[in-house]
């Protein structure tokens, strides 16, 4: 079929002054988006390239106490890829092993069978039940799944089961 560029979800990234960070929240109202905001599979969103390119260099403690100066919960990289996602319509979740996590990104209302195959297609086949828990439960045991199994927090769901954002799966 066609792929007319007026169907494309379209993310509008304005750019703002170091002193401007602070009316972000309202960037829409400021610069008179209200109609480009409305538009179906539409989002405006805000950054400051030079505050990101300052906040890239920073780590950790140092990062945190720099944008709660400015006034900023997270850098806007985080909200340029909650936007993108929200408008592609997707959702990720989690595989945990020794040596690795990896997020997956999946279509939002996947059911766990299927997310299984987003890793591996075998896995999808020989799909059994995914044990699933939340990423702030997982980090309250310090990664144990054997004391998520303990407390009674680790879910076993069917291949009907459909995943949610931010989840930690581990397949069967």
């Amino acid at each position: 079929g066609f792929t007319f560029l007026s169907e494309k979800p379209i993310l509008h990234c304005i750019n703002l002054d170091e002193k401007a960070v602070a009316d972000g929240e309202r960037v829409v109202e400021r610069f008179g988006l209200g109609e480009v905001a409305a538009r179906a599979r539409t989002r405006v969103g805000w950054v400051s390239a030079v505050i990101e390119a300052e906040v890239a260099q920073l780590e950790g403690e140092e990062r945190q106490a720099f944008l709660t100066d400015l006034g900023l919960k997270e850098p806007a990289i985080h909200r340029v890829l909650s936007d993108c996602y929200a408008l592609l319509g997707l959702v990720s979740f989690f595989t945990v092993g020794e040596d690795e996590v990896r997020a997956w990104p999946i279509p939002s209302g996947t059911r766990a069978q299927d997310a299984a195959g987003a890793v591996h297609s075998d896995i999808a086949r020989g799909f059994i039940r995914a044990e699933v828990n939340g990423y702030d439960e997982l980090v309250a045991v310090n990664g144990s799944f054997a004391d998520l199994r303990a407390r009674g927090q680790l879910r076993l769901e069917g291949k009907d089961y459909v995943v949610r954002d931010g989840e930690v799966c581990h397949f069967r």
